[in-house]
């Protein structure tokens, strides 16, 4: 894996000031121990190959370089989008439960405070209702958008 990752660097495809992956995304695609993730992106910090930003994550090259920091706000775009699909498709199903934010927190690999944006988005397009301390569920598929939605802005 830290040959693959030198090779992507060197070959521009993870250019100066990218993002490189988290420790999830490397276990998930390289089909590794976290430790083993952990291991190699701690040589390839060691040489300065990539550095941590505190807040923001952990980026190629030199510290000087411009970085290309995500909006900390696009993700949750993504998992409505991702969520609303699974609706759709009848992973989750209508009057059933959502999973809870820990789970959709540990399937996405992100906050409670993007997981509840992911979640603020469904409810305004109509595909998911919350009922205060039992949870979100499902909406009757009347209630979905008839066409998939760009998500509104927070």
């Amino acid at each position: 894996m830290e040959t693959i990752l030198r090779e992507q660097i060197s070959s521009g495809e993870l250019p100066a000031g990218s993002l490189v992956p988290s420790e999830k995304e490397l276990v998930r695609e390289f089909d590794i121990s976290r430790d083993t993730a952990r291991r190699v992106l701690k040589e390839l910090r060691a040489d300065d190959t990539i550095y941590n930003l505190p807040g923001h994550g952990t980026f190629v090259g030199p510290r000087d370089a411009p970085r290309q920091i995500r909006q900390p706000d696009s993700r949750y775009r993504e998992i409505a989008a991702e969520l609303a699909n699974d609706i759709r498709n009848g992973t989750y199903r209508p009057t059933r439960p959502l999973p809870s934010e820990v789970h959709l927190k540990q399937r996405f690999d992100v906050t409670t405070k993007t997981v509840r944006e992911a979640v603020k988005v469904l409810r305004q397009q109509g595909w998911v209702y919350t009922v205060i301390r039992e949870g979100t569920f499902v909406s009757d598929p009347d209630s979905w958008p008839q066409e998939p939605q760009e998500p509104e802005e927070a």
